[in-house]
């Protein structure tokens, strides 16, 4: 096994995808934002700064779309849906984010998911940082991916 983002002398390198068909590819991420649950109210009611789950979406979609920016070594891609859920949950306590993207291409959108729930996450914590520094943001994963030569990925239970 070897990774494919370097070549026989070790020097990084963009993975050549153009033999690859195009193919249907979805990939899921998630992560969550603990923070206190006082933090958390604010959160679902909004703050100063605004509607902190609103944002959060539209950061993580913009985000997903700018990965190859962002990411040295990925291919730009023509992103066909970007969704975010910003999930309350109470027993974190917290926000769960998850973001499903989807594309037709050589190469699948995993980066992008995981790109659009970190930067998803640090909104939030932005927004909120005014009362809460304490917020974590952890378990940021890839728990499903499809299409391309390597198939289906189900992150295992956990």
């Amino acid at each position: 096994m070897s990774l494919t983002h370097f070549d026989k002398a070790g020097q990084a390198h963009m993975v050549d995808v153009s033999g690859k068909p195009d193919t249907a590819r979805e990939a899921v991420a998630e992560g969550c934002v603990i923070m206190a649950p006082e933090t958390l109210a604010l959160a679902q009611d909004g703050t100063k700064k605004g509607d902190v789950m609103g944002v959060a979406r539209l950061a993580g979609i913009m985000a997903a779309k700018r990965t190859a920016d962002l990411i040295p070594l990925c291919h730009p891609l023509p992103i066909a849906r970007v969704a975010l859920d910003l999930t309350p949950d109470p027993d974190l306590p917290g926000i769960r984010v998850t973001a499903t993207v989807r594309t037709t291409g050589r190469t699948g959108v995993e980066m992008e998911a995981l790109t659009a729930v970190a930067v998803a996450a640090l909104t939030v914590y932005d927004m909120v940082k005014a009362v809460d520094r304490g917020l974590v943001i952890t378990d940021l994963r890839l728990v499903h991916k499809s299409g391309g030569k390597s198939g289906v990925y189900d992150e295992p239970a956990r």
